[in-house]
C-alpha cells in the first residue's frame, strides 16, 4: 500500500498525547485582542482535547503523529 500524505494545515495544528487523544488551540486568539479581557485571553492559551465527533476525520489527517 503506498503511503499516506499528512494534511499540511492538521501537522500544524494538531497534535497527539501519549495516549493517543487529539489535543488543540482555542481559536480567536489571533488578532482583536485589547476587547477581550484579561481572564479571556488567559482562558485561550490553554491547550484542550479536540471533540469526539472530530477524532476520525482529524487522525486520518495526520498518519504518521
Amino acid at each position: 500500500m503506498p503511503k499516506l500524505k499528512t494534511h499540511s494545515g492538521a501537522k500544524k495544528r494538531f497534535k497527539l498525547s501519549s495516549t493517543g487523544k487529539v489535543k488543540r488551540a482555542h481559536a480567536f486568539k489571533s488578532h482583536i485582542l485589547n476587547k477581550k479581557n484579561t481572564k479571556r485571553k488567559r482562558n485561550l492559551r490553554r491547550v484542550v482535547v479536540a471533540d469526539t465527533t472530530n477524532v476520525t476525520a482529524i487522525k486520518k489527517m495526520i498518519p504518521y503523529k
